[in-house]
């Protein structure tokens, strides 16, 4: 990776994007997953990324909490480079503990859950804040009790994810990400593992997180009318790229790309 010319950083203030992707590609050999992309997510802003199978989508997430290196660009989050470091005047590649600073700013809930099997729901939520954060375990576990009445598992914080549903465990995966106070929150198909009865206790639990708590959200979904309903944005990533972009009201009810609406059309159809 070549370096890149250092930009003025520092905390993020109101003109600041939370996240910014500068020219940022992805590829694994001839296979181009993402080609040269450019996206700006303000503070607070939720944004869903739409589109195909293979279209780049959790490659961003992916990249965001740094599981993939990126091939060319920078990635800034909350004003920092993500993926560089200052050196000498010029952007080089992060160390790892540079690495441990950013990924400390972003939470990601996946389509799996990936739970601790063997802790509680608490002790699941508490593992992080007390390891990483530093926390005492008493601090740790308020925090961790408040966060799992907010998503309704109070009442279940002393069991272990085998004896808990899907949406339960999800529900629980969101109060472990929430307790790490993260800055930007990323959710990667989170109810496409759950059985349709269960979905819509997950998909409220981020209804609340976007109403009542000033996140930055991005999210990956095949629900479109969760999309419509929840975004502030709407990304339809298609071929490595940010073909349409816009409100919810004009990607679902007046997209302007052809490859935009065949897309849409063909998810209609499927449902």
């Amino acid at each position: 990776m070549t370096n890149e010319p250092l930009q003025e950083t520092g905390a993020a203030d109101a003109a600041t994007p939370m996240v910014s992707f500068r020219k940022v590609t992805k590829s694994y050999g001839r296979l181009v997953v993402l080609d040269s992309l450019d996206l700006d997510v303000a503070e607070g802003e939720m944004v869903s990324i739409i589109g195909p199978s293979g279209s780049g989508k959790t490659t961003v997430l992916r990249m965001l909490m740094t599981l993939e290196t990126i091939n060319g660009g920078v990635i800034y989050v909350d004003g920092q480079p993500l993926t560089h470091m200052p050196k000498g005047g010029q952007l080089v590649p992060a160390s790892d503990r540079h690495l441990r600073q950013m990924r400390s700013k972003i939470g990601m809930c996946f389509q799996h859950f990936n739970l601790f099997p063997h802790m509680t729901a608490l002790e699941n939520c508490m593992e992080g804040p007390v390891h990483v954060l530093g926390l005492s375990k008493a601090e740790a576990r308020e925090r961790s009790e408040q966060l799992l009445e907010m998503v309704g598992m109070a009442d279940k914080r002393n069991q272990h994810p085998s004896r808990l549903s899907g949406g339960q465990q999800q529900r629980v995966a969101i109060a472990r990400a929430l307790a790490m106070r993260p800055k930007v929150m990323l959710f990667d198909e989170v109810t496409s593992a759950l059985d349709p009865e269960v979905i819509g206790e997950v998909t409220n639990v981020i209804r609340k997180l976007v109403s009542e708590h000033h996140l930055t959200m991005l999210m990956v979904t095949h629900q479109m009318g969760f999309a419509k309903d929840i975004s502030d944005r709407v990304c339809f990533f298609y071929g490595g790229r940010i073909e349409e972009q816009g409100t919810p009201e004009q990607i679902f009810g007046n997209p302007r790309r052809e490859r935009t609406r065949q897309f849409l059309s063909a998810v209609k159809e499927a449902v």
